[in-house]
């Protein structure tokens, strides 16, 4: 299969979502992280400019983890004792030390690879075993293969634009940043306004047994 060389837009409607509902998911917010901050606001006008991606607003920067479910489908009593199974299971995780970048583009965004893979998997695989400790482990949601951590910095808004035009923008900042994780944290969020906004609900920290 050929790789797909133009934008697709990202803000179709995915299975399940509509306006106005909203989804329990637990990421890595990145909120305390100012060289990605910095990166972001450096090489965002230069993404917006060709015409193809929207940058993300940096309160909304985050790595995608592991989804729990919409938020009309747990209940409020359910989703506690999810928080405190995952609470207790990453607490034995000590801060996880990675890489993000060089930033790459595929037809839905650019992002921010996040290197090792591993280190990152193995907080998923701690959540995933607190949801599996409340609901079992055939009841997770989502897949634990294909995994592929990353924060994205756009998302594509139009269909059809060549990659090409944003592959000249990344070669301009072939960065790659040092970070450290701290804690997961389970939010609230929707995609009403043509982009991902949450509220938080709960911080995990690791370490904290």
């Amino acid at each position: 299969m050929e790789a797909e060389e133009t934008t697709r837009n990202h803000w179709w409607w995915r299975p399940g979502w509509r306006q106005g509902r909203s989804f329990y998911t637990w990421h890595i917010l990145i909120e305390d992280q100012p060289a990605i901050h910095e990166f972001a606001e450096r090489i965002g006008p230069e993404l917006e400019a060709t015409g193809a991606v929207g940058p993300i607003p940096l309160d909304w920067l985050h790595m995608t983890l592991q989804g729990v479910g919409f938020s009309d489908e747990v209940s409020e009593e359910t989703l506690n004792t999810i928080i405190a199974a995952v609470s207790e299971r990453v607490a034995e995780i000590g801060p996880v030390q990675v890489t993000l970048g060089p930033p790459v583009v595929d037809p839905e965004g650019v992002n921010l690879p996040v290197h090792p893979v591993e280190a990152v998997a193995a907080i998923r695989r701690a959540v995933r075993s607190g949801i599996a400790d409340v609901w079992g482990a055939a009841r997770v949601p989502e897949t634990e293969d294909r995994f592929v951590p990353h924060v994205s910095l756009a998302y594509s808004h139009i269909s059809g634009m060549p990659l090409a035009t944003i592959r000249d923008v990344l070669a301009r900042h072939a960065a790659a940043m040092p970070a450290v994780l701290n804690r997961v944290s389970l939010i609230d969020i929707n995609r009403d306004n043509g982009i991902y906004q949450w509220h938080l609900i709960h911080r995990a920290p690791f370490g904290a047994s």
